[in-house]
């Protein structure tokens, strides 16, 4: 069993930045991919960014350049910075892992607004 817990949503001004933490616990021995996928009112849930364990990154091409994914494999924990947000921005962010099982698991969510 994996436990996800995030942390870092919040309400911010358009142009402004947030930072948002996962820590991963549980049965965990390797966790390969570590991600977050937003979700807003009325559409599905999206790849925001992801990065493998050796550090490989990919992003959608809406947060490029304005966000950047990291994490600290010996603490198990992803971030996700967030700079020069835009009202589009405003969602549910999830943290995703996938340890060496190959099954994904997923936070609880934390929310993001961001006023115009």
């Amino acid at each position: 069993q994996v436990q996800l817990v995030e942390s870092g949503g919040g309400l911010v001004q358009a142009g402004g930045s947030l930072r948002l933490s996962c820590a991963a616990s549980g049965s965990i021995f390797r966790i390969n991919a570590m991600g977050w996928y937003r979700q807003a009112p009325g559409k599905q849930r999206e790849l925001v960014a992801d990065i493998t364990r050796s550090g490989s990154t990919v992003y959608a091409d809406s947060v490029k350049g304005r966000f950047t994914i990291s994490r600290d494999n010996a603490k198990n924990t992803v971030y996700l910075q967030m700079n020069s947000l835009k009202p589009e921005d405003t969602a549910v962010y999830y943290c995703t892992v996938v340890p060496t099982t190959g099954y994904r698991y997923w936070g609880q969510g934390t929310q993001v607004v961001v006023s115009s």
